[in-house]
């Protein structure tokens, strides 16, 4: 099923109090949530926010022992994070995971439409409930939005050529079709050896499923909910993703330019984290061997202060 990546070294950093209060933002197969909810007594508890349905549906079973005293699952995207824990009465939390992959059984499963590489309809939808799919963007978004989409989320050259292609070929139905028209709008040496349908692919996904407008709205949430001494891991694995989780622990963890140099700084301009690790953690050899989708995984950590 699905390997989860930087398990150790994820789960370690976020320092688990048996009777502490944990979400899982990224429930995904249920790997990372498993570790936590072995390392909790009957007082500790984990919220675990998924969208896919059928993630959810393995997860269920998978963590059915640890339900009734131990797990609580929310159907929905983790942008809305502090709303449905509001609702919930949960105000504090003791430590939050954020593992920003997609899941082996997702992308391996053609009738997703994730895959560049299996013929399937365009999809590309982490919850089949959204109305927007890979379909509605390959086949209705202008030219100007393609090609900012693929300039932003792919850092792709050729990004005009490609959204101009894809505008004359319309309508296209299927994730090989979309391939085809990707791979003759670009030099022929530039296609084999860059191969631009995988970062294009990327960047249709990240549209469609707002994945890093809802990362950048997510974190500073998750950082008031953090009691003190609290911890939050974030697995990142494209540069744009990280880039974000990057910057936002690091505006965090400095005191405001706006009072340094003060004699006494406000509370309200002191850093609310500390970084626990100031360059990312990366997979280690082995990881990689047995997983190659690792190669590309970073993991920050920062703690409440």
């Amino acid at each position: 099923m699905h390997y989860s990546v930087l398990l150790s070294e994820s789960i370690e950093g976020l320092n688990i109090k048996s009777d502490g209060i944990y979400v899982d933002c990224t429930l995904g197969y249920g790997g990372h949530s498993e570790e936590i909810l072995k390392r909790l007594n009957k007082s500790g508890h984990l919220y675990a926010f998924e969208q896919d349905s059928e993630a959810i549906k393995y997860s269920s079973h998978r963590l059915a022992e640890y339900a009734k005293d131990n797990l609580t699952i929310i159907h929905d995207n983790f942008v809305n994070l502090k709303t449905r824990l509001d609702e919930l009465g949960i105000d504090g939390i003791d430590g939050i995971i954020f593992d920003l992959g997609f899941s082996s059984p997702q992308i391996d499963d053609p009738n997703r439409g994730f895959s560049f590489m299996k013929d399937a309809k365009l999809d590309m939808r982490m919850n089949k409930e959204n109305k927007l799919s890979a379909y509605d963007v390959v086949n209705s978004y202008k030219e100007s939005e393609l090609t900012n989409i693929f300039y932003k989320y792919a850092e792709e050259k050729y990004s005009r050529i490609i959204a101009r292609n894809i505008v004359k070929n319309r309508p296209i139905e299927s994730t090989l079709e979309l391939v085809d028209v990707i791979v003759k709008s670009v030099p022929t040496k530039y296609a084999m050896t860059r191969h631009p349908e995988r970062v294009i692919f990327q960047a249709i996904r990240i549209e469609v499923n707002n994945e890093l407008n809802a990362l950048e709205s997510v974190l500073p949430d998750a950082i008031d909910m953090l009691n003190q001494g609290a911890r939050i891991s974030v697995i990142t694995f494209h540069s744009l993703e990280d880039r974000i989780v990057k910057q936002t622990f690091k505006l965090n963890s400095e005191i405001s330019p706006l009072v340094k140099g003060l004699p006494e700084i406000p509370e309200e301009y002191k850093p609310k984290l500390k970084l626990i690790n100031k360059k990312p953690i990366l997979p280690t050899e082995k990881e990689c061997m047995e997983n190659s989708r690792s190669k590309s995984a970073k993991l920050r950590i920062v703690e409440r202060v």
